[in-house]
């Protein structure tokens, strides 16, 4: 992977990570022209990045990260099903994440989907996330273990279907994106990079860890800093546009946008294309 190849991953990464379009269907399609998808660094290097992306939004919104225990409480709700039910189903969901042909499908049936849902939720109003809604939102979050479903597009729903308005239900979906992607992010770089049990960690097996980061070339640290800084400033632009693109105009057009991707990745299957996760 050279580093032009790496910038234009992150910056794809950055684009669709938030917003409801499934930021896994983008990174088939963008690796794949360019002929590196099916590079061992390529698949560590999207989970990687995502580490940048997380970041921008603890960047963008720090003030209320800095809000008292209850919105942590909220949080770690909303988290716990994603937690609980990808560890014990994590080979059925890594199973699904190898397939295209299920990312394009449930690329098309979401974009349908997202074409209703302002008429759907249009008397959805509280601004505020109860205990109650949170856990919900955080089962609507696991149906994005499906790729191409978004986790954002997912999460958001969820919320609004709650009651939760738009921009207040696109904000908790990007506070809930930090513990999220973040553990899955972790577990990834364990056992994906340095090829680690998580046995191995609660062992403290010091000496397999340490030999473990010896598998990490100085060109891979390279690619994986210039990549997490690019998603990192580019995540930061998006969720700016998204949220004030979506206060304005709500969900349609990213519908109509994610029917069309899914349609192109299920065209280019057709025509032969070797396209891999």
């Amino acid at each position: 992977m050279s580093i032009w190849q790496a910038i234009i991953l992150a910056i794809v990464e950055g684009l669709t990570e938030f917003l409801p379009v499934s930021s896994t269907g983008h990174m088939i399609i963008a690796s794949s022209l360019m002929g590196i998808n099916e590079l061992p660094i390529t698949k560590i290097f999207e989970v990687n990045i995502q580490f940048g992306a997380i970041l921008s939004v603890v960047v963008l919104y720090w003030r209320r990260f800095l809000q008292n225990f209850v919105f942590y409480k909220k949080l770690l709700l909303a988290f716990l099903p994603a937690a609980v039910i990808g560890f014990a189903l994590n080979d059925v969901i890594d199973a699904m994440l190898e397939s295209v042909v299920i990312t394009a499908i449930m690329l098309v049936i979401g974009g349908i989907v997202l074409l209703f849902v302002d008429k759907w939720f249009k008397y959805a109003v509280d601004n505020t996330v109860t205990y109650k809604n949170a856990l919900i939102i955080g089962f609507f979050q696991c149906i994005a273990m499906i790729p191409g479903v978004s986790r954002s597009a997912a999460s958001i729903i969820g919320g609004m279907s709650q009651g939760i308005n738009r921009k207040a239900a696109a904000e908790f979906s990007f506070f809930l994106a930090v513990p999220t992607m973040l553990a899955a992010a972790t577990y990834k770089f364990i056992t994906d990079l340095l090829g680690l049990e998580l046995s191995d960690l609660f062992k403290l097996d010091f000496v397999k860890i340490e030999n473990s980061f010896n598998v990490i070339q100085p060109n891979d640290v390279k690619l994986l800093l210039v990549g997490n800084f690019v998603a990192f400033i580019v995540a930061m632009l998006a969720i700016r546009f998204f949220i004030s693109f979506l206060t304005k105009y709500g969900f349609k057009m990213f519908g109509y946008y994610r029917i069309a991707v899914g349609v192109l990745l299920l065209a280019l299957l057709a025509m032969g294309f070797d396209l891999k996760v």
